[in-house]
């Protein structure tokens, strides 16, 4: 069967559509394909999903790789902040404690 539009309806705006039969058969020895889940043996099935389920397990892993590979230079550059910002810390303590130290001379 098929359907046809017409641009424009008796309604004016809605395009009215008619069922029709096909007018070619397919060619002598054309065989329409069934679907794909009805060609296949239990046991292609069996080793269609294991198949998935490897390469499933296999993208997984090189995912769950790629996270740790990420997790560890994330921390890395965590660390590096840390050893950063302690240092300016001291820095800044030592500043402080030296001032400290000047306006308490200046004072008396």
């Amino acid at each position: 069967m098929a359907v046809t539009g017409d641009d424009t309806a008796a309604t004016g705006d809605m395009p009215t559509y008619q069922i029709r039969a096909p007018t070619a058969a397919l060619p002598q020895g054309v065989v329409m394909a069934a679907s794909p889940g009805s060609l296949h043996s239990p046991q292609q099935l069996a080793e269609e999903a294991t198949r998935k389920r490897e390469l499933r397990l296999m993208k997984n892993r090189e995912a769950a790789r790629e996270c740790r590979r990420k997790k560890k230079e994330y921390v890395k550059c965590l660390e590096n902040r840390v050893a950063v910002l302690e240092n300016q810390n001291k820095t800044l303590i030592e500043e402080l404690k030296a001032l400290k130290d000047l306006y308490c001379h200046k004072v008396e």
